[in-house]
């Protein structure tokens, strides 16, 4: 079994009203021995923005905002921008978060050149009702069955004639452009699926059209394991070791006391990630302290951010929706840990 440390709890609420009700789920990304985390901050009745610190290594804070750094200004955004993921892909660093609007959760982008100004691309994923998803993936007729199920199956309208879309979100993309495209995974549940594309530009209603009318090519990994019966969704971006690309993702499984969220660990194929090469078949880690076991949502273990300092992984993760934390593990460990359950 893998050496896991628990390294506790990096950042809790405030009184600030912008974060009264909790903080999780945080972006993460490097500059030297600076780490900058953007992290979903929560106030009263549920609306979210993304909040920054500033971290001198894996684990102490040198500075925090008083205020959010990106908020909700459109409507399809309007009760929350949440759980974000950066990376940064030439000169540019892309951040995605899903945007709500107290009906619908999709994927959305912002791009920014300095980590301090991010200019919005707005939601890059489908805006299809469940019944236009359906009739689309109907016609692909392979592992899709499995879609049909309640989770996804959504009137198409509310009581006051608002489009409901199919939930699409969890958008996390690789960390550079694979053979010349551009790679996003997301997530429609329970697998996650794999984009490739030329530019941002190209996701256009007739991609999507195109897309779900073989939806099933673009299924990148699907759970196995009783850890992630449920569902499992994309978690950190990504990071490219000689072996693969190392991708920590959550799992969850439904239990007699409610779902179980744990963070789980796989490798893909450098230059095709819907090849797998090995995926644990236990969870890296799943909520055990109190601050995983006890709060807004129990039992939860939510990797979104992860950076390697002195051939240690550190990945930051929403503990029970309501503080960060940070677990870490040797990177050479976990890989040939993984190795040993190669297919």
């Amino acid at each position: 079994m893998i050496d896991i440390k628990r390294e506790g709890i990096i950042l809790e609420k405030t009184d600030l009203y912008f974060e009264n009700e909790g903080v999780m789920n945080p972006a993460v990304i490097t500059e030297g021995r600076i780490l900058h985390l953007f992290y979903r901050a929560v106030r009263k009745g549920n609306h979210s923005t993304i909040g920054y610190c500033r971290l001198n290594g894996p684990l102490k804070i040198v500075s925090r905002n008083k205020e959010s750094i990106i908020h909700p200004e459109f409507e399809y955004e309007s009760q929350g921008v949440e759980d974000p993921r950066i990376v940064k892909i030439d000169d540019l660093f892309y951040m995605t978060y899903t945007a709500y609007n107290g009906i619908n959760a999709l994927g959305a982008l912002a791009l920014s050149s300095d980590l301090k100004h991010f200019i919005k691309k707005g939601i890059i994923t489908s805006r299809f009702t469940y019944e236009k998803f359906k009739n689309l993936i109907c016609s692909d007729g392979e592992h899709t069955t499995k879609y049909f199920r309640s989770y996804n199956n959504r009137k198409s309208r509310t009581e006051t004639g608002l489009p409901v879309f199919l939930t699409d979100k969890n958008l996390v993309f690789f960390p550079r452009r694979i053979n010349g495209k551009l790679c996003f995974m997301h997530r429609i549940k329970p697998d996650i699926q794999l984009v490739k594309i030329d530019n941002i530009e190209e996701l256009t209603y007739d991609f999507w059209v195109s897309y779900f009318l073989d939806f099933s090519s673009h299924i990148m990994f699907e759970p196995r394991y009783d850890h992630e019966s449920s569902y499992i969704g994309g978690g950190c971006p990504p990071i490219e070791v000689p072996e693969g690309w190392l991708m920590i993702y959550h799992s969850v499984c439904d239990t007699p006391e409610g779902y179980i969220y744990t963070a789980s660990a796989a490798l893909l194929d450098l230059e095709n990630p819907q090849i797998e090469i090995a995926r644990l078949p236990y969870p890296l880690f799943s909520p055990e302290t109190d601050y995983e076991l006890n709060g807004v949502v129990n039992k939860v273990c939510f990797p979104t951010g992860a950076a390697v300092f002195d051939g240690r992984l550190y990945i930051y993760y929403g503990a029970a929706d309501k503080c960060v934390a940070c677990a870490s593990v040797q990177l050479n460990e976990l890989v040939n840990e993984l190795m040993t359950y190669k297919k």
